[in-house]
């Protein structure tokens, strides 16, 4: 092509046309990367959106392909731990559950704990995973870890009517506070999209986050309030809990299902730093995304 600009770097980071520029073949379209610190462009996500659409669902169809169960496993893993939590801390440690049957107790915690795990690891690793794709063409690299996140979701639906389920069965009522579910959902979206595009971002110049992931998300359930009640931490010392940010979401869970009160002020403290966290990831994501295909 008689064209005298340089091609499209396919780790470009923006996109623009150039005005009156023009070729034999019509106008001309430069890909440069942008330097600095910038935040999320919605605008070009959202035109990238049919994509975020196919991968999620290709990611949907190959977690369950070729598996005996399918898309049992969405259940399969949150009960059985339940059931393992509810003999070892229920049965044997006598943990405290709030007067709340421990299964349903706890179950109500695994839901957005489960997806906020799976959502991190699977996000961490997704760049690495799709080097072919990021190497050869253009598109709003958040694109990727996002993908992996919605995947998530459909598990987490599945997952959800077994909790409803358990909760018409040991006589748990439903009320008004579920109503709440979709806006702690989308807190807890912020939080495992900030931790996951930064760990994605790290994986791919530093390999051992590939090894770190695993255990961080590991430890990060301990210090979160999935197998006991923030009803033992000192209600003095609470804040600090409440600066983890799943420790207010899943206490929050915990409330929309079962009809506790709200803790307005965990709740907004911990929407708050996923809120930060996922301002973070991103923009660290953003400012190191124009060396992912030199580097991959």
């Amino acid at each position: 092509m008689a064209n005298d600009a340089a091609p499209p770097r396919a780790d470009a980071t923006d996109v623009r046309a150039t005005c009156g520029a023009s070729s034999a073949h019509g106008p001309v379209t430069l890909i440069e990367p942008r330097r600095g610190w910038h935040m999320l462009d919605w605008r070009e996500l959202w035109a990238y959106r049919e994509l975020l659409w196919v991968l999620t669902a290709r990611d949907v169809k190959v977690r369950y392909k070729q598996t005996a169960l399918g898309a049992a496993w969405a259940i399969i893993r949150p009960v059985l731990t339940m059931v393992i939590f509810s003999v070892v801390f229920g049965q044997l440690a006598k943990m405290p559950s709030d007067g709340y049957p421990y299964p349903v107790f706890v179950y109500a915690a695994l839901l957005p704990w489960t997806f906020f795990a799976a959502a991190v690891s699977a996000s961490g690793q997704s760049l690495v995973g799709s080097a072919n794709l990021v190497s050869k063409v253009y598109f709003p690299r958040l694109i990727i870890p996002l993908s992996s996140i919605g995947a998530g979701l459909v598990d987490l639906a599945i997952a959800t009517i077994v909790l409803l389920a358990m909760m018409a069965w040991y006589g748990v009522g439903f009320t008004w506070n579920l109503l709440a579910a979709p806006l702690l959902l989308a807190g807890v979206v912020f939080a495992a999209l900030g931790v996951g595009t930064l760990l994605s971002a790290l994986t791919v110049a530093y390999r051992d986050f590939t090894h770190l992931t695993p255990f961080l998300v590991q430890i990060w359930m301990y210090v979160t309030p999935v197998i006991y009640p923030v009803s033992l931490v000192p209600e003095q010392w609470r804040w600090l809990l409440y600066l983890n940010p799943m420790a207010g979401l899943i206490e929050a869970f915990r409330s929309a299902f079962l009809g506790k009160p709200f803790d307005l002020g965990g709740i907004g403290l911990s929407f708050a730093v996923a809120l930060v966290i996922f301002a973070l990831g991103v923009a660290y994501f953003e400012r190191v995304e124009r060396r992912f295909a030199d580097i991959i």
